[in-house]
């Protein structure tokens, strides 16, 4: 006969605390991301202070989208395939966004871009780019 293990005796309620952490967690990621949209979407900015990376990823938030200031079209990139670390906040990508469509023509990188909100999926004919509020066209 021996004696009931650590792991018998508390892994149940260490793993159900686990889990609600990580609940909570996935929770404060959403709310974190929808507050940062509405304020990029409601003021157009400040980007500042933004959600980091990973925070994002957790939410269910896969794409970035950003607007190019010189041609006005909208993008979206995937951050899964940002080589940055997870802690990078989001407003640090804008200044490595570079419009490939304007650097063609000008023929230099040319890097003014806007970034307008974090998306759960690819701009489609199905889900279009975002809008400004109030009264963008």
């Amino acid at each position: 006969m021996g004696t009931k293990s650590r792991e018998t005796i508390y892994g149940a309620s260490i793993r159900a605390a686990a889990e609600d952490a990580a609940r909570a967690r996935k929770a404060a990621d959403e709310i974190a991301c929808r507050a940062w949209n509405m304020r990029m979407l409601g003021f157009q900015g400040p980007a500042q202070p933004s959600p980091a990376l990973g925070d994002a990823l957790n939410a269910g938030y896969l794409y970035l989208e950003v607007k190019c200031l010189g041609c006005n079209t909208h993008q979206t990139v995937a951050l899964n395939v940002v080589r940055r670390p997870k802690a990078t906040p989001i407003h640090e990508l804008e200044r490595y966004m570079r419009c490939k469509d304007c650097s063609e023509v000008r023929r230099h990188p040319y890097k003014r871009s806007h970034l307008i909100a974090l998306r759960p999926t690819k701009i489609s004919a199905t889900d279009p780019p975002s809008k400004w509020w109030p009264g963008e066209r």
